[in-house]
């Protein structure tokens, strides 16, 4: 899995890209086929301070995307990782039923 991180507009810290690394193994359980994975994250000066992580995930035959906006980046990431766990779920099950 190759992973690629883009911060617009900031640094990110490395315990960010380590949280985000970490975050993307445990996608391996759902599909061990993962090639690229582009993970971009902006963030906003508002007065809320708005953050934003888009995930773009590459598969054979498939691409998956999924964008969560939060106050904190590691809440955000945990929600968009959840959200690409679910599609990658339904790609295993869709699978499996044309198998049978």
């Amino acid at each position: 899995m190759n992973i690629q991180i883009t911060s617009r507009k900031f640094k990110a810290k490395e315990s960010l890209k380590t949280e985000i690394k970490e975050q993307l193994k445990s996608l391996e359980k759902f599909n061990d086929e993962i090639l690229d994975v582009n993970v971009i994250l902006s963030y906003l000066h508002l007065k809320d301070s708005v953050k934003t992580v888009e995930i773009n995930l590459a598969v054979p035959g498939k691409i998956f995307s999924a964008e969560e906006t939060n106050d904190d980046f590691g809440k955000a990431l945990t929600k968009t990782v959840s959200k690409l766990e679910k599609q990658l779920r339904t790609l295993k099950s869709k699978r499996i039923s044309k198998v049978r």
